[in-house]
C-alpha cells in the first residue's frame, strides 16, 4: 500500500523558509517521478514542482522559480520542498504526489502560512 507523509509546515512571517518532507512507503521510490501542489481554499490544487526519478530534472511554476527548490533523497524514500523567500500568497496546504502502476497517490496535506 502506497503511503505519503508530508510533514514540515507551520507559520513563518515573510521573507522566511520551510521546508517540507515527503516521506513514501509501499513503493520503489527510485522508480517514482514526485510532484509538490498546493491548494487554496475552494480552488483546485495546482503544481509546484516535480522531480524526476534521478533527481536530474527539475519543473517549477513561475510563481516559485528561484525561491523554492524540490529535490529527493532516494536512500531515504524522501522528497523536499526547500521554500525561501516566502510570500503571504504562497499560504496553502501543501500536497506531495506520485504516481504508480497507473494511478496517482497523494498525501494527506501540510498546512503552510505565511503572515506576519
Amino acid at each position: 500500500q502506497v503511503q505519503l507523509v508530508e510533514s514540515g509546515g507551520g507559520l513563518v512571517q515573510p521573507g522566511g523558509s520551510l521546508t517540507l518532507s515527503c516521506a513514501a512507503s509501499g513503493l520503489t521510490f527510485s522508480a517514482n517521478g514526485m510532484s509538490w501542489f498546493r491548494q487554496y481554499p475552494g480552488k483546485e490544487r495546482e503544481l509546484v514542482a516535480h522531480i524526476s526519478i534521478s533527481g536530474m530534472v527539475t519543473n517549477y511554476d513561475e510563481s516559485v522559480k528561484g525561491r523554492f527548490t524540490i529535490s529527493r533523497d532516494n536512500t531515504k524514500n524522501t522528497a523536499y520542498l526547500q521554500m525561501n523567500n516566502l510570500k503571504p500568497e504562497d499560504t496553502a496546504v501543501y500536497f506531495c504526489k506520485t504516481l504508480k502502476d497507473g494511478h496517482t497517490y497523494w498525501g494527506q496535506g501540510t498546512q503552510v502560512t505565511v503572515s506576519s
